[in-house]
């Protein structure tokens, strides 16, 4: 039970996991409220714009607030999610890489620009629904470690979270798994008011494309599709359409299919070949944030690089304090820039960066 503890927010984005872990925090005795922010991508595509969205989000968060037996504040961040999420987003495609969004949101969204504001309402603390915990290093200090449920442990997206970050989150669901989240749903009456979330929260349907095409006309244009040799076999009609790995779409005929090996944005060519083509030994991280000392001599991690990757055994060899070189232990496929890499120790995560 929690006893004496400051009050929480509790970030309800409509799903069952917000919904569950704030049922949980009100059953410890936490003194909790919820929040709801809003980023302007709420409305789906083609919809005419929503004249007061803050009163249409309250609209439908409010039933899990008040089967939960607290108040809901709407929290409106649409300023900083365009300028920080969705403009990252859009340029790192546009830099012939591919972005991972939910890497940015976490850390300068939701636990910066939402605690900011649920802080001037009496938090300390906010709570979500991801699945992860939250463990101590040796000195005192909060370390991100991954959630109980393999299946469904969302450390990855909670990486670039800084010591002081885990020091106002709160994860109720880190020793949970999902199948015991949606019994307890059920059990309780807590019906969500939205089906599971995308990856993408400011897409419908996926169709990056033409949102990206809609902010920057110029990167459509068309360009060769050139082998790994260099030699020409075919044409793109845009290099917003692919990334590294995709095989569907290249729509150039061979004796095994072809995957895209390389974006090069410089000469707007898509680089593509054979399924061993993928394969790299190493790659460069960049911008690496640790949660305690850079390292200065190279170690032994696991590393993710991409959210449904299960790691790689590998020798991370530190370059300066805010780059590395990652070198696997065996070739991995689809090592692929923009991405996030997350270097774990065992549960806990001991640094991540960007491939570059």
């Amino acid at each position: 039970m929690i006893r004496n503890q400051k009050k929480i927010a509790v970030a309800l984005s409509g799903g069952v996991d917000s919904l569950v872990a704030g049922y949980l925090l009100k059953e410890q005795g936490a003194s909790i409220f919820g929040v709801h922010f809003i980023t302007g991508y709420e409305s789906p595509p083609g919809a005419a714009p929503c004249p007061d969205p803050a009163s249409a989000a309250a609209d439908r968060i409010r039933p899990m607030a008040e089967r939960l037996g607290i108040e809901l504040y709407i929290v409106d961040v649409r300023t900083e999610f365009e300028q920080r999420v969705v403009r990252y987003f859009a340029r790192t495609y546009r830099e012939g890489k591919t972005p991972n969004p939910c890497l940015v949101c976490n850390p300068v969204i939701k636990f910066q620009a939402v605690f900011d504001r649920a802080r001037q309402m009496g938090a300390q603390k906010l709570a979500t629904g991801h699945y992860a915990r939250i463990g101590k290093s040796p000195d005192g200090s909060p370390r991100l470690l991954r959630g109980t449920d393999r299946s469904k442990d969302q450390s990855y997206f909670l990486a670039f979270l800084t010591p002081a970050h885990l020091g106002r989150a709160v994860f109720p669901l880190g020793s949970t798994t999902k199948t015991e989240v949606k019994a307890l749903a059920h059990k309780k009456g807590l019906v969500p008011a939205v089906s599971e979330s995308q990856d993408v929260c400011f897409l419908r349907g996926d169709d990056y494309k033409r949102f990206l095409a809609e902010r920057d006309p110029e990167a459509m244009r068309p360009g060769p599709i050139v082998d790994v040799g260099g030699k020409v076999i075919g044409e793109h009609k845009g290099l917003y359409g692919f990334t590294v790995g995709q095989r569907r779409g290249i729509n150039v005929p061979a004796a095994a299919p072809y995957y895209v090996v390389r974006l090069d944005r410089e000469n707007n060519r898509l680089v593509v070949g054979f399924k061993e083509a993928l394969y790299a030994g190493r790659c460069r991280v960049e911008k690496v944030q640790w949660p305690g000392t850079p390292p200065e001599t190279p170690f032994q991690a696991r590393t993710r690089i991409r959210y449904r990757h299960g790691g790689a055994t590998s020798t991370v060899i530190p370059v300066d304090a805010e780059t590395v070189e990652v070198v696997f232990d065996r070739p991995q496929a689809a090592v692929t820039p923009g991405q996030g890499a997350v270097f774990y120790r065992g549960d806990e995560v001991i640094g991540a960066g960007i491939i570059a």
